[in-house]
């Protein structure tokens, strides 16, 4: 698994509860976000869902981890 931290960077919410997401990685801020930019210095995340709870649980300017792993074969 590679464990990544962006940060949500834009939120445009629809009036039917979907949104489109974008994040970008950390850079600042922290010790622990200094450590991650050394590793991911640059990138962008961009997703829609059209779930109106999980577009609920994410805010701009909040920080994520995104963890990445192989789906199977």
């Amino acid at each position: 698994m590679v464990r990544c931290k962006f940060v949500c960077t834009e939120k445009i919410e629809q009036p039917d509860g979907s949104a489109t997401i974008k994040m970008g990685p950390v850079t600042c801020g922290s010790e622990e976000n200094e450590q991650f930019f050394q590793y991911t210095p640059w990138g962008e995340l961009n997703f829609g869902t059209v779930n109106p709870a999980a577009a609920a649980r994410i805010e701009q300017g909040k920080e994520y981890y995104i963890d990445i792993s192989p789906a199977g074969e």
